[in-house]
């Protein structure tokens, strides 16, 4: 099946089978491989993107059910100049990550939780990103990330 879509500000066609994942659209036809696959089950969060401004696992979702659809990706996430969003450059200055794996999801899950609860407090921030599992951290450093974004994004 032929799917049209605009990805990170740009227009994209896939032709793919109608059961492929849009995770698997993303990173196998293409190449953005920041969106990761973690478990397959949407249970981690780490293929997280954001379809027409919401938050979705992208390995819960069909390809053509983007048809259509503004999708970001982690590549998009930064300015054109290559200037981080405030969410990954808090992410950055916090050490809100350690192997990296489950990042560009968490930030994805935090940007949009941000705009949909700005001035959550850290149990809510906890709460909130239930879905996104970190196998290296205890979670401190990503909350104070979230924090730090939320800030940053409330003065953008």
């Amino acid at each position: 099946m032929q799917v049209q879509f605009t990805v990170n500000g740009r227009a994209a066609s896939v032709d793919v089978p109608p059961n492929t994942l849009l995770v698997h659209a993303l990173r196998e036809h293409l190449l953005l491989t920041g969106t990761h696959v973690g478990c397959d089950t949407s249970q981690c969060g780490a293929c997280t993107v954001h379809v027409n401004g919401r938050a979705v696992k992208s390995c819960a979702m069909l390809a053509v059910q983007a048809q259509g659809a503004e999708v970001t990706t982690i590549e998009g996430m930064a300015a054109a100049d290559g200037t981080m969003h405030p969410m990954q450059a808090a992410f950055k200055e916090c050490h809100g990550l350690q192997c990296g794996f489950c990042t560009p999801g968490m930030v994805m899950s935090a940007v949009d939780l941000c705009k949909n609860h700005p001035n959550v407090g850290e149990g809510e921030i906890r709460e909130l990103l239930e879905g996104n599992i970190c196998r290296c951290t205890g979670y401190q450093n990503i909350v104070r990330a979230v924090q730090v974004g939320q800030k940053a994004m409330a003065s953008a």
